[in-house]
């Protein structure tokens, strides 16, 4: 299994463990609709470790500030896709707003970006 396919998979466990939760919060709905959005795009992605660190980055975000903790076995798999997503160097990722959402959604997906 090659390093895309491993970040796919990492996202898919990640997403149907927060799914289930009974947090049904915001930040909560927030992170798994990003999930979900970058689970379809990663096999079409021209550069998936940039979206990948991005999304790390975005759940960290969100997670601090909706005061959601994460078990171990949901922390392994965000590790694992923030080191995968480390390895895009720093493609403007300093000066990017990880608290928004809409960096994952655009005008011609087939799914509208949900407003919470």
């Amino acid at each position: 299994m090659d390093n895309r396919e491993q970040a796919k998979q990492n996202a898919h466990d990640l997403y149907n463990i927060l799914i289930k939760k009974s947090d049904k919060s915001a930040n909560m709905l927030n992170i798994t609709d990003v999930l979900m959005q970058v689970y379809s795009k990663l096999d079409e992605a021209e550069n998936p470790e940039a979206l990948v660190d991005r999304l790390a980055k975005y759940i960290y975000s969100e997670a601090m500030g909706g005061r959601i903790h994460f078990e171990k076995e949901e922390e392994a798999l965000l590790m694992d896709l923030a080191s995968f997503g480390s390895k895009a160097g720093l493609n403007g990722a300093n000066y990017a707003d990880f608290s928004d959402k809409s960096y994952f959604y655009s005008v011609f997906d087939d799914v509208e970006m949900p407003r919470r």
